[in-house]
């Protein structure tokens, strides 16, 4: 039996992006013992927390992988010199380093990620030949291309390659995502919508990585105006810190949208209710295309080809001014504000079948 660590840390974006090949290794691979490596406030992405599932099997709760090793590297950073840190890291790493993996994979690329894989201890250490920071690839035993345009099909491409042995001349066909299934959070979602008395909802995320990735507040209210034409309520999802954005769309909107304050199983509950998603290039964003729901991405510094809205029944409007950086500038790309309202009301009545919605 296959033992097959995956090393991605975070973000949730990231995660979602990296989420199909392991749902494609473990369809293929049902057999297989999967690890998870990834930051401890991510998890909700893997496994729910309540019920708690069974530690190494799969079910609707963890449908992915068996296992799931936590690490808190932004914790152990601010508390380095603290004498408890190092012996908590290197407890996390001994857990890891106890399964015995045969391979781990790591589909983030940099030097924290590489160094954490090889200190877990597996035989084999996969990753690109060209991964995000170039240093990495001292960590890897195997180097891959890539494949593929979107960091999706380049990841579902680095698993293919890295087992290729495992999968004795099978494909390992792309499908879609496994997220987990808390029966908790399904009943607070559907709580939620019953108490705001709201048969049908459209989830905005107004909030990006950054300031550059932001499209005005206003313009979203002024969407969610237009989607209440068409009986769609709006839901605006704000993580700790992004209150005031949200709630800056629920001014302008006319009385037609609500702020919703929500964990991650609670979010992936909501978002699997929603009939459009409409938002920049973050988190929320990749969770709606991960299960499907109709999706309008609204880009400026970053290139949807890459990291666009994936799937089918999604749009990604992009100005041609906007040009691609990974700089973390706070202004909003001058791309990114020539999208105008009337195009995302647009791209969402195409989404949503016109004026039928």
């Amino acid at each position: 039996m296959a033992k097959i660590l995956i090393v991605r840390l975070g973000s949730m974006g990231d995660i979602l992006h990296a989420l199909p090949a392991v749902t494609a290794i473990r369809s293929a691979l049902p057999q297989a013992s999967i690890g998870w490596l990834v930051e401890e406030r991510w998890t909700e992405l893997l496994t729910t927390h309540h019920p708690k599932p069974n530690p190494e099997s799969v079910s609707p709760e963890k449908p992915v992988a068996n296992l799931i090793h936590t690490v808190d590297t932004m914790r152990w950073r601010r508390r380095i010199v603290r004498a408890g840190t190092l012996a908590e890291v290197r407890g996390a790493l001994r857990r890891v380093r106890e399964v015995g993996y045969d391979l781990a994979i790591d589909f983030q690329g940099a030097i924290k990620s590489g160094l954490l894989a090889r200190l877990c201890g597996a035989h084999k250490l996969a990753g690109f030949e060209n991964p995000r920071e170039p240093a990495t690839r001292i960590f890897y035993t195997q180097k891959f291309s890539r494949r593929g345009e979107h960091v999706i099909e380049q990841n579902h491409g680095l698993a293919a390659q890295a087992l290729k042995d495992q999968l004795g001349g099978k494909e390992l066909e792309l499908i879609a995502p496994q997220l987990p299934c808390d029966p908790q959070a399904e009943t607070w979602a559907q709580t939620e919508i019953m108490q705001l008395g709201i048969a049908s909802f459209a989830l905005m995320t107004p909030a990006a990585g950054w300031g550059a990735k932001q499209w005005p507040t206003e313009r979203f209210g002024a969407v969610a105006q237009a989607l209440a034409r068409h009986n769609l309520k709006t839901l605006v999802n704000a993580a700790p810190g992004e209150e005031g954005l949200a709630q800056a769309v629920v001014d302008s909107s006319a009385g037609h949208a609500f702020v919703v304050q929500c964990s991650i199983g609670q979010l992936i509950a909501l978002t699997r209710r929603a009939r459009i998603f409409i938002g920049g290039d973050t988190g929320p964003l990749h969770l709606a295309c991960a299960q499907a729901i109709p999706t309008v991405g609204l880009y400026g510094p970053t290139d949807p080809v890459r990291t666009g809205p994936f799937g089918r029944n999604t749009i990604a409007l992009r100005h041609p001014e906007s040009q691609t950086t990974f700089s973390h500038h706070r202004q909003p790309d001058s791309g990114l504000l020539k999208i105008s309202a009337e195009e995302v009301i647009g791209a969402a009545r195409h989404l949503l079948g016109g004026a039928r919605a």
